[in-house]
């Protein structure tokens, strides 16, 4: 997915990839936030038509230095997460601010870009429905199959935590959903959620 020919947004974009490329994880020998912001931006160009330069800026700042505030470094709990969660949304929408601003771009476009990244984004906002789409469409396609590995959870707990990402989906995400190859065992878990 191109943004348009503005070497301010190209600029935001590369400052953006260069802060990725600091991520200690790897994944497939690329930073693992590298990694995540390609796929965001893959989804988001099978979502959205023409997507605008603001969203094309947010999906490479999703997870933007997210390892910076490690989640061990809050409660190993429901409250706890919801907590980190929150810290790091915010980070990461004033560090993507940040970046844009020393890139150049307009303070409008920045504050955009940092409402979307740090998901304060109204609900019927439709750059922020495209981010949602596009993270659940990568949990989905990527992160759902190492996700049951690594966690002992039932059948019922599984469709229960796939049922709450589908609700999250708009219709077009979920018609893209329904093209992702997964492990007959998923499969039949994301069938069952989607029934719920």
């Amino acid at each position: 997915m191109n943004i348009a020919p503005d070497p301010a947004h190209q600029r935001a974009c590369e400052a953006i990839d260069l802060a990725h490329a600091a991520d200690p994880k790897r994944s497939d020998g690329e930073s693992s936030e590298r990694v995540y912001a390609d796929r965001i931006a893959s989804w988001i160009g099978r979502l959205v038509d023409n997507p605008s330069p603001e969203l094309v800026i947010a999906a490479r700042a999703q997870h933007l230095e997210r390892w910076t505030i490690p989640r061990s470094s809050y409660p190993m709990d429901r409250a706890g997460y919801h907590r980190w969660r929150t810290a790091v949304q915010q980070r990461q929408g004033e560090r993507a601010r940040e970046l844009l601003i020393g890139a150049g771009c307009v303070p409008d476009l920045a504050n955009r870009v940092a409402l979307l990244v740090s998901k304060r984004a109204p609900r019927d906002d439709a750059d922020g429905q495209a981010l949602e789409d596009a993270a659940c469409l990568v949990f989905l396609a990527n992160e759902l199959e190492p996700f049951v590995a690594a966690h002992d959870y039932d059948r019922s707990k599984l469709i229960a935590i796939t049922a709450k990402t589908w609700a999250k989906m708009s219709p077009k995400a979920r018609d893209l959903a329904a093209s992702i190859p997964l492990p007959p065992a998923l499969a039949d878990v994301v069938r069952q959620a989607t029934r719920a």
